[in-house]
C-alpha cells in the first residue's frame, strides 16, 4: 500500500518562529531516504516555502497557495486552479468599492507574479510586497504596477490584502459566499489579512489530486488550523498537533506533540513507511 504523508507548514511542521528544527530536517530526510512519500500543503507560495525547508531532500510535488497549485521542485506546474476572468474582476472591483487595492497573484507568460500598486497599499501591505522583492528563487516575482488597469494581467488565482480589520471585514462579508476566503491576523506579524481564492480551490481538492497523481492508496494529513479541516475530511488518517485549534482536534484521528516539540517529524520517524 502506497501512503502519501502530507503536512501543513506554519504552526504544524514549522516551529513558532517559522523555522524548521535540525531534528525535523534530519527526521524528514530519514523517512524520505527510506522511501516514504512525503510532501506539504501550505498557504505559502513556492518561493516563500522552499527557503524554510532548505536541506530537506524533497522529491515529490507540493501543494502551495492553499491548493491553487501543485508544483514540482523545478517550479513546473502539475495542477492549477484559478479564477475565470469575470470572477477575478468581480473580486478586484469589490475591494476597490471599499477603498482597498489588493495584491493580485497571477500567471503571466508562464511565470508566477504578484502585482501591487504601492500608491493604494497600506504601509503593512507595502512592507509585505517589498519584502518579497529580494526573492531567492525568483527576483522578478514581485511586479510593481502603476495603475489599476494592469492588476488583472494574466491568469489570476489569488488576492490578498493587508490592512485594518474594520476595513477588511466588509469585503470579507461580501466575498465569502462566492469565494474561498481566509480572514484573520497573521500569526507572525499580527497584521490583519484577507485572502481570496476560487471556491473550487482548496488544500482538500489539491490533496486528492496529488494522491491520484502519485497513485497512492492512502492519505495521512497533519495540521493545526481551521483551514486544514477540509484536508482532514478527505484524508484517510489525520493528526492535529497539540497546539492546533480545538475544531481541528475534534475531527482528528489523534493528537501528536506540538510544533515546538517537532510532533510531525517524530510521528513520521515512528510510523512512516
Amino acid at each position: 500500500m502506497k501512503t502519501l504523508y502530507l503536512t501543513d507548514l506554519d504552526g504544524t511542521l514549522l516551529r513558532p518562529d517559522a523555522t524548521l528544527s535540525e531534528l525535523s530536517r534530519n527526521a524528514l530526510n530519514s523517512v524520505i531516504e527510506r522511501g516514504a512519500i512525503f510532501s506539504f500543503a501550505t498557504a505559502r507560495s513556492y518561493n516563500t516555502a522552499m527557503p524554510l525547508l532548505e536541506g530537506v531532500k524533497l522529491n515529490m510535488p507540493m501543494i502551495v497557495h492553499n491548493g491553487s497549485f501543485i508544483v514540482r521542485q523545478d517550479q513546473t506546474t502539475v495542477y492549477f486552479n484559478g479564477f475565470t476572468a469575470e470572477a477575478g474582476r468581480e473580486v478586484f472591483e469589490t475591494f476597490l468599492r471599499f477603498g482597498l487595492c489588493p495584491v493580485v497573484y497571477s500567471v503571466i507568460e508562464g511565470r508566477n507574479r504578484m502585482s501591487f500598486l504601492q500608491s493604494e497599499s497600506s504601509p503593512a501591505q507595502t512592507e509585505f510586497a517589498v519584502s518579497r522583492m529580494d526573492d531567492k528563487y525568483d527576483k522578478k516575482r514581485v511586479r510593481e504596477i502603476f495603475s489599476r488597469s494592469s492588476a488583472l494581467d494574466g491568469d489570476v488565482y489569488y488576492f490578498c490584502c493587508v490592512d485594518e480589520e474594520n476595513k477588511l471585514r466588509p469585503v470579507y462579508e461580501e466575498l465569502k459566499n462566492k469565494n474561498r476566503c481566509f480572514f484573520g491576523r497573521d500569526m507572525y506579524s499580527g497584521e490583519w489579512w484577507l485572502e481570496v481564492m476560487p471556491k473550487s480551490a482548496s488544500k482538500a481538492e489539491a490533496a486528492k489530486k496529488l494522491k491520484e497523481l502519485l497513485e497512492c492508496d492512502k492519505l495521512v494529513a497533519f495540521g493545526d488550523a481551521t483551514n486544514d479541516i477540509p484536508m482532514f475530511e478527505v484524508a484517510d488518517e489525520c493528526y492535529a498537533v497539540e497546539n492546533a485549534a480545538e475544531e481541528l482536534k475534534r475531527i482528528a484521528n489523534g493528537i501528536i506533540l506540538s510544533n515546538k516539540e517537532d510532533g510531525v517529524a517524530r510521528w513520521l520517524l515512528e510510523h512512516a513507511r
